[in-house]
Protein backbone atom coordinates (compact mmCIF):
# COMPACT_ATOMS: atom_id res chain seq x y z
CA UNK A 1 0.00 0.00 0.00
CA UNK A 2 1.28 3.47 -0.84
CA UNK A 3 -0.54 5.52 1.89
CA UNK A 4 -0.23 8.52 -0.43
CA UNK A 5 -3.62 10.02 0.46
CA UNK A 6 -3.14 9.33 4.17
CA UNK A 7 0.25 11.07 4.16
CA UNK A 8 -1.14 14.18 2.46
CA UNK A 9 -3.97 14.34 5.03
CA UNK A 10 -1.61 13.79 7.97
CA UNK A 11 0.79 16.52 6.82
CA UNK A 12 -2.06 18.95 6.37
CA UNK A 13 -3.59 18.11 9.76
CA UNK A 14 -0.28 18.39 11.65
CA UNK A 15 0.68 21.66 9.90
CA UNK A 16 -2.67 23.28 10.74
CA UNK A 17 -2.42 22.09 14.34
CA UNK A 18 1.12 23.49 14.53
CA UNK A 19 -0.13 26.88 13.37
CA UNK A 20 -2.81 26.88 16.07
CA UNK A 21 -0.19 25.97 18.69
CA UNK A 22 2.13 28.75 17.51
CA UNK A 23 -0.68 31.29 17.89
CA UNK A 24 -1.41 30.11 21.42
CA UNK A 25 2.25 30.00 22.44
CA UNK A 26 2.76 33.58 21.27
CA UNK A 27 -0.05 34.83 23.47
CA UNK A 28 0.28 32.36 26.28
CA UNK A 29 -1.98 33.53 29.06
CA UNK A 30 -2.14 31.92 32.45
CA UNK A 31 -5.86 31.38 31.94
CA UNK A 32 -5.05 29.02 29.08
CA UNK A 33 -3.42 26.52 31.39
CA UNK A 34 -5.48 24.25 33.59
CA UNK A 35 -4.43 21.15 35.46
CA UNK A 36 -5.64 17.75 34.43
CA UNK A 37 -6.40 15.36 37.27
CA UNK A 38 -2.83 14.01 37.12
CA UNK A 39 -1.59 17.60 37.49
CA UNK A 40 0.18 17.79 34.11
CA UNK A 41 -0.50 21.12 32.52
CA UNK A 42 -2.88 21.00 29.61
CA UNK A 43 -3.64 24.01 27.49
CA UNK A 44 -6.27 25.17 25.08
CA UNK A 45 -3.70 24.29 22.42
CA UNK A 46 -3.73 20.56 23.32
CA UNK A 47 -7.48 20.42 22.88
CA UNK A 48 -7.52 22.69 19.83
CA UNK A 49 -4.75 20.70 18.17
CA UNK A 50 -6.60 17.41 18.75
CA UNK A 51 -9.90 18.83 17.44
CA UNK A 52 -8.20 20.18 14.30
CA UNK A 53 -6.29 16.98 13.50
CA UNK A 54 -9.42 14.89 14.00
CA UNK A 55 -11.53 17.22 11.83
CA UNK A 56 -8.99 17.44 8.99
CA UNK A 57 -8.39 13.67 8.84
CA UNK A 58 -12.13 13.04 8.69
CA UNK A 59 -12.64 15.67 5.99
CA UNK A 60 -9.74 14.50 3.86
CA UNK A 61 -10.18 10.74 4.15
CA UNK A 62 -13.96 10.42 4.33
CA UNK A 63 -13.57 6.85 5.53
CA UNK A 64 -14.17 4.89 8.68
CA UNK A 65 -11.96 6.53 11.21
CA UNK A 66 -10.21 5.37 14.37
CA UNK A 67 -8.06 7.74 16.44
CA UNK A 68 -6.08 6.93 19.58
CA UNK A 69 -5.26 10.27 21.21
CA UNK A 70 -4.29 11.75 24.52
CA UNK A 71 -7.17 14.11 25.33
CA UNK A 72 -10.93 13.77 25.80
CA UNK A 73 -13.63 16.35 26.52
CA UNK A 74 -14.55 15.15 30.03
CA UNK A 75 -13.07 18.17 31.83
CA UNK A 76 -14.40 20.52 29.16
CA UNK A 77 -18.00 19.39 29.72
CA UNK A 78 -17.89 20.27 33.44
CA UNK A 79 -19.54 23.36 34.90
CA UNK A 80 -17.34 26.41 34.62
CA UNK A 81 -15.44 25.23 31.54
CA UNK A 82 -17.62 27.17 29.08
CA UNK A 83 -15.12 29.99 28.64
CA UNK A 84 -12.23 27.67 27.77
CA UNK A 85 -14.44 25.68 25.37
CA UNK A 86 -15.41 28.89 23.56
CA UNK A 87 -11.77 29.90 23.35
CA UNK A 88 -10.81 26.50 21.87
CA UNK A 89 -13.68 26.72 19.35
CA UNK A 90 -12.61 30.21 18.32
CA UNK A 91 -9.01 29.04 17.84
CA UNK A 92 -10.05 26.01 15.77
CA UNK A 93 -12.34 28.09 13.54
CA UNK A 94 -9.69 30.79 13.11
CA UNK A 95 -7.18 28.13 11.99
CA UNK A 96 -9.67 26.62 9.52
CA UNK A 97 -10.64 30.01 8.09
CA UNK A 98 -7.03 31.16 7.68
CA UNK A 99 -6.21 27.94 5.84
CA UNK A 100 -9.06 28.52 3.40
CA UNK A 101 -9.61 24.87 2.37
CA UNK A 102 -12.73 24.31 4.46
CA UNK A 103 -15.72 26.56 4.24
CA UNK A 104 -17.15 25.65 7.64
CA UNK A 105 -17.71 27.08 11.09
CA UNK A 106 -17.68 24.51 13.87
CA UNK A 107 -19.95 24.82 16.91
CA UNK A 108 -18.61 24.14 20.41
CA UNK A 109 -20.37 20.74 20.27
CA UNK A 110 -18.64 19.94 16.92
CA UNK A 111 -15.30 20.73 18.54
CA UNK A 112 -16.01 18.59 21.63
CA UNK A 113 -17.09 15.71 19.37
CA UNK A 114 -13.91 16.06 17.30
CA UNK A 115 -11.82 15.90 20.50
CA UNK A 116 -13.75 12.80 21.58
CA UNK A 117 -13.16 10.96 18.34
CA UNK A 118 -9.74 10.18 19.87
CA UNK A 119 -11.17 7.56 22.21
CA UNK A 120 -10.16 4.49 20.23
CA UNK A 121 -8.10 1.83 22.00
CA UNK A 122 -5.94 0.91 18.97
CA UNK A 123 -4.75 -2.68 18.74
CA UNK A 124 -3.49 -5.15 16.17
CA UNK A 125 -6.49 -5.17 13.80
CA UNK A 126 -7.25 -2.60 11.11
CA UNK A 127 -6.03 0.99 10.84
CA UNK A 128 -5.71 3.42 13.73
CA UNK A 129 -4.38 6.96 13.77
CA UNK A 130 -2.28 7.77 16.85
CA UNK A 131 -1.98 11.38 18.02
CA UNK A 132 -0.21 13.37 20.68
CA UNK A 133 -1.72 16.83 20.04
CA UNK A 134 1.12 18.51 21.94
CA UNK A 135 3.97 16.26 22.91
CA UNK A 136 6.08 18.18 25.42
CA UNK A 137 3.45 20.42 27.05
CA UNK A 138 6.02 21.64 29.58
CA UNK A 139 8.37 22.63 26.76
CA UNK A 140 5.44 24.36 25.09
CA UNK A 141 4.69 26.33 28.27
CA UNK A 142 8.36 27.29 28.62
CA UNK A 143 8.58 28.47 25.01
CA UNK A 144 10.90 25.59 24.13
CA UNK A 145 10.51 22.43 22.04
CA UNK A 146 7.26 20.55 21.52
CA UNK A 147 5.79 18.47 18.70
CA UNK A 148 2.49 17.54 17.12
CA UNK A 149 3.00 13.81 16.64
CA UNK A 150 0.71 11.87 14.32
CA UNK A 151 1.15 8.29 13.12
CA UNK A 152 -0.87 5.62 11.36
CA UNK A 153 -0.96 2.01 12.54
CA UNK A 154 -1.98 -0.69 10.09
CA UNK A 155 -2.29 -4.19 11.51
CA UNK A 156 -0.44 -3.09 14.66
CA UNK A 157 2.59 -1.73 12.74
CA UNK A 158 3.47 1.95 12.33
CA UNK A 159 3.28 2.63 8.58
CA UNK A 160 3.33 6.42 8.50
CA UNK A 161 4.49 9.20 10.80
CA UNK A 162 4.44 12.99 10.80
CA UNK A 163 6.18 15.21 13.37
CA UNK A 164 5.51 18.93 13.31
CA UNK A 165 8.12 20.73 15.45
CA UNK A 166 7.26 24.46 15.42
CA UNK A 167 10.31 25.62 17.43
CA UNK A 168 12.97 23.30 16.03
CA UNK A 169 15.60 25.20 13.99
CA UNK A 170 15.78 24.28 10.31
CA UNK A 171 19.54 23.94 10.63
CA UNK A 172 21.25 21.34 12.82
CA UNK A 173 21.15 21.82 16.59
CA UNK A 174 24.92 21.30 16.48
CA UNK A 175 25.19 24.66 14.70
CA UNK A 176 22.21 26.57 16.02
CA UNK A 177 21.59 25.21 19.50
CA UNK A 178 17.91 25.00 20.41
CA UNK A 179 17.20 28.59 19.40
CA UNK A 180 18.02 29.52 15.84
CA UNK A 181 19.94 32.84 15.69
CA UNK A 182 18.00 34.15 12.66
CA UNK A 183 14.78 32.59 13.90
CA UNK A 184 14.47 30.08 11.07
CA UNK A 185 12.43 27.54 12.96
CA UNK A 186 9.59 25.15 12.25
CA UNK A 187 10.21 21.68 10.81
CA UNK A 188 7.87 19.02 9.50
CA UNK A 189 9.30 15.48 9.39
CA UNK A 190 7.41 12.74 7.59
CA UNK A 191 7.97 9.09 6.74
CA UNK A 192 6.07 6.24 5.12
CA UNK A 193 7.17 2.64 5.56
CA UNK A 194 9.75 1.73 2.92
CA UNK A 195 9.95 5.29 1.61
CA UNK A 196 12.61 7.06 3.69
CA UNK A 197 12.26 10.15 5.89
CA UNK A 198 11.89 13.73 4.69
CA UNK A 199 12.02 17.12 6.35
CA UNK A 200 10.52 20.36 5.12
CA UNK A 201 9.92 23.79 6.64
CA UNK A 202 6.47 24.10 8.24
CA UNK A 203 5.62 26.77 5.69
CA UNK A 204 5.41 23.98 3.12
CA UNK A 205 8.45 24.70 0.95
CA UNK A 206 10.35 21.81 -0.62
CA UNK A 207 11.28 18.68 1.32
CA UNK A 208 14.72 17.09 1.62
CA UNK A 209 15.53 13.47 2.42
CA UNK A 210 17.30 13.02 5.76
CA UNK A 211 19.57 10.34 7.24
CA UNK A 212 20.63 9.51 10.78
CA UNK A 213 24.22 10.25 11.84
CA UNK A 214 26.81 7.86 10.41
CA UNK A 215 29.08 8.20 13.49
CA UNK A 216 30.71 4.87 14.35
CA UNK A 217 32.99 5.97 17.17
CA UNK A 218 30.99 6.59 20.37
CA UNK A 219 33.55 9.17 21.49
CA UNK A 220 32.32 11.38 18.64
CA UNK A 221 28.63 10.75 19.35
CA UNK A 222 26.34 13.16 21.10
CA UNK A 223 23.15 12.08 22.81
CA UNK A 224 19.68 13.43 23.51
CA UNK A 225 17.57 12.87 26.57
CA UNK A 226 14.41 14.30 28.12
CA UNK A 227 14.62 17.86 29.40
CA UNK A 228 12.73 16.96 32.56
CA UNK A 229 14.53 14.74 35.09
CA UNK A 230 11.07 13.51 36.07
CA UNK A 231 10.66 11.98 32.60
CA UNK A 232 13.92 10.04 32.39
CA UNK A 233 16.70 8.94 34.75
CA UNK A 234 19.53 11.30 33.86
CA UNK A 235 22.00 9.55 36.18
CA UNK A 236 21.52 6.25 34.33
CA UNK A 237 21.95 7.98 30.96
CA UNK A 238 25.20 9.58 32.09
CA UNK A 239 26.55 6.23 33.32
CA UNK A 240 25.76 4.69 29.90
CA UNK A 241 27.39 7.62 28.12
CA UNK A 242 30.46 7.27 30.34
CA UNK A 243 30.76 3.53 29.54
CA UNK A 244 30.49 4.30 25.82
CA UNK A 245 33.14 7.01 26.08
CA UNK A 246 30.79 9.77 24.89
CA UNK A 247 32.61 13.08 25.41
CA UNK A 248 29.86 15.60 24.61
CA UNK A 249 27.42 16.66 27.35
CA UNK A 250 23.80 15.51 26.85
CA UNK A 251 21.45 17.65 24.80
CA UNK A 252 18.21 17.89 26.78
CA UNK A 253 15.10 18.54 24.70
CA UNK A 254 11.39 18.10 25.34
CA UNK A 255 9.14 15.96 23.16
CA UNK A 256 9.52 13.84 20.04
CA UNK A 257 11.41 16.76 18.48
CA UNK A 258 14.36 14.58 19.65
CA UNK A 259 13.37 11.89 17.16
CA UNK A 260 13.18 14.52 14.39
CA UNK A 261 16.57 15.99 15.27
CA UNK A 262 18.07 12.49 15.44
CA UNK A 263 16.61 11.51 12.05
CA UNK A 264 18.58 14.30 10.38
CA UNK A 265 21.80 13.52 12.24
CA UNK A 266 21.89 16.33 14.85
CA UNK A 267 22.94 13.72 17.43
CA UNK A 268 23.60 9.98 17.31
CA UNK A 269 21.87 8.56 20.41
CA UNK A 270 18.62 9.09 22.32
CA UNK A 271 18.15 7.48 25.74
CA UNK A 272 14.88 7.37 27.65
CA UNK A 273 14.66 5.58 30.99
CA UNK A 274 11.46 6.49 32.81
CA UNK A 275 11.20 6.03 36.57
CA UNK A 276 9.88 2.74 37.90
CA UNK A 277 6.17 2.17 37.45
CA UNK A 278 5.77 4.43 34.42
CA UNK A 279 4.13 2.88 31.34
CA UNK A 280 4.95 4.36 27.97
CA UNK A 281 2.03 5.45 25.75
CA UNK A 282 2.02 4.68 22.04
CA UNK A 283 1.41 8.32 21.08
CA UNK A 284 4.71 9.35 22.70
CA UNK A 285 6.76 7.23 20.31
CA UNK A 286 4.82 6.02 17.23
CA UNK A 287 5.53 8.96 14.88
CA UNK A 288 9.10 9.44 16.15
CA UNK A 289 9.86 5.75 15.80
CA UNK A 290 9.08 5.55 12.07
CA UNK A 291 10.71 8.92 11.36
CA UNK A 292 13.99 7.57 12.80
CA UNK A 293 13.82 4.04 11.39
CA UNK A 294 13.04 5.24 7.86
CA UNK A 295 16.06 7.56 8.16
CA UNK A 296 18.24 4.49 8.82
CA UNK A 297 18.13 4.40 12.62
CA UNK A 298 17.15 1.70 15.10
CA UNK A 299 14.65 2.04 17.97
CA UNK A 300 14.47 -0.69 20.63
CA UNK A 301 13.84 -1.19 24.32
CA UNK A 302 16.74 -1.69 26.73
CA UNK A 303 16.80 -5.42 25.94
CA UNK A 304 17.17 -4.77 22.21
CA UNK A 305 13.57 -5.69 21.33
CA UNK A 306 11.65 -3.60 18.76
CA UNK A 307 8.74 -1.54 20.12
CA UNK A 308 5.34 -3.25 19.80
CA UNK A 309 2.51 -0.81 18.97
CA UNK A 310 -0.14 -3.50 18.58
CA UNK A 311 -1.20 -3.88 22.23
CA UNK A 312 -3.52 -0.89 22.64
CA UNK A 313 -2.63 2.45 24.22
CA UNK A 314 0.48 1.30 26.09
CA UNK A 315 3.91 0.08 25.10
CA UNK A 316 5.31 -2.67 27.28
CA UNK A 317 9.02 -2.03 27.13
CA UNK A 318 11.90 -3.50 29.08
CA UNK A 319 13.30 -0.68 31.30
CA UNK A 320 13.54 2.07 28.67
CA UNK A 321 13.88 3.09 25.04
CA UNK A 322 17.14 3.51 23.15
CA UNK A 323 17.65 4.97 19.70
CA UNK A 324 20.79 5.19 17.55
CA UNK A 325 22.26 4.19 14.18
CA UNK A 326 22.88 0.57 13.18
CA UNK A 327 26.65 0.75 13.72
CA UNK A 328 26.45 2.06 17.29
CA UNK A 329 23.52 -0.10 18.46
CA UNK A 330 25.53 -3.19 19.55
CA UNK A 331 27.92 -1.00 21.60
CA UNK A 332 25.02 0.95 23.07
CA UNK A 333 23.09 -2.18 24.07
CA UNK A 334 26.18 -3.49 25.78
CA UNK A 335 26.71 -0.26 27.73
CA UNK A 336 23.01 -0.25 28.71
CA UNK A 337 23.21 -3.85 29.96
CA UNK A 338 26.37 -3.17 32.03
CA UNK A 339 24.97 0.06 33.48
CA UNK A 340 21.66 -1.53 34.47
CA UNK A 341 23.56 -4.34 36.19
CA UNK A 342 25.64 -1.80 38.10
CA UNK A 343 22.62 0.28 39.12
CA UNK A 344 20.54 -2.74 40.21
CA UNK A 345 21.95 -3.21 43.75
CA UNK A 346 21.53 0.47 44.63
CA UNK A 347 17.93 0.76 43.43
Amino acid sequence: MSYHKELAAAKKAASLAARLCQNVQKALLQSDVQSKTDKTPVTVADYGSQALVSFVLQQELRAEFSLVAEEDSKDLRKDGAQEIVERITKLVNYSLTSDGSYNVTLSTEDVLKAIDSGRSEGGSQGQHWVLDPIDGTKGFLRGDQYAIALALLDGGKVVLGVLACPNLPLTSLKDAGQHSPNNEVGCLFFAVVGGGTYMQPLDGSSAVKVQVSAVENPEEASFFESYEAAHSMHDLSSLIAQKLGVKAPPVRIDSQAKYGALSRGDGAIYLRFPHKGYREKIWDHAAGCIVVTEAGGVVTDAAGQPLDFSKGKHLDVDTGIIVTNQKLMPLLLNAVKESLKEKAPSS
